[in-house]
């Protein structure tokens, strides 16, 4: 069983990739940050290494979904390959941050992997507001986080929107992590828990 959760840049996906792992007992996939090489001159340079930093984590997350199908396992992934390709690539495009071109071959690129793996049997999309976010990432204090500029975040909440508008209702769960705050209560990870619980048994 593949569970994953999507969701923007400090909306909690770690957090509750790990509490749902140790709850369930599932093996979990982390989104690798801070040995990216390329993560912190993005954040300095966006349009130099926007097409560089997409390509590193489309083949990282490929490579996950590739080992995520060959397993036996329950596995519980935090972010998901759809989200580079639906979500930040065409964002950075629409800023003028990737070129046509870079965007094109990277989408074609996309396309031809999707065509050889399968969604997840449960998708759980962290939904939340840009303060809410900015406190988040805040709070954690990654450094070269400090220069992730509003209007990025912003064009990231939107197309996530359209995207989960889109996505197979069967296989979706919405949390809305500004009413939610399931890292630090109890009572709102349980709910979270029973939404999780109810939506599998219907699956299986």
């Amino acid at each position: 069983m593949h569970i994953a959760v999507a969701g923007n840049i400090g909306s909690g996906k770690t957090t509750l990739t790990r509490m749902l792992s140790q709850h369930y007992g599932w093996k979990a996939k982390y989104e690798s940050v801070e040995f990216n090489p390329y993560l912190a001159d993005f954040y300095k340079d966006m349009e130099r290494w926007s097409f560089n930093l997409q390509i590193y984590f489309l083949n990282k997350r490929f490579k996950d979904v590739v080992e995520i199908v060959s397993s036996k396992e329950c596995i519980i992934q935090d972010r998901t390959i759809y989200e580079d390709a639906k979500i930040f690539a065409p964002n950075l495009h629409a800023m003028g941050l990737m070129s046509t071109r870079d965007f094109k071959n990277y989408a074609d690129l996309f396309d031809l992997m999707m065509s050889l793996v399968r969604q997840p049997d449960l998708m759980i999309y962290l939904r939340s507001s840009i303060p809410n976010l900015v406190a988040n990432i805040q709070k954690r204090g990654r450094e070269y986080e400090n220069s992730i500029r509003i209007d990025y975040l912003k064009g990231l909440n939107e197309r996530y929107e359209e995207w989960i508008a889109g996505y197979d209702k069967d296989r979706l769960l919405v949390v809305d992590t500004d009413t939610l705050r399931f890292e630090s209560s109890p009572k709102d990870f349980e709910t979270v828990v029973d939404r999780i619980d109810a939506r599998l048994n219907g699956l299986f």
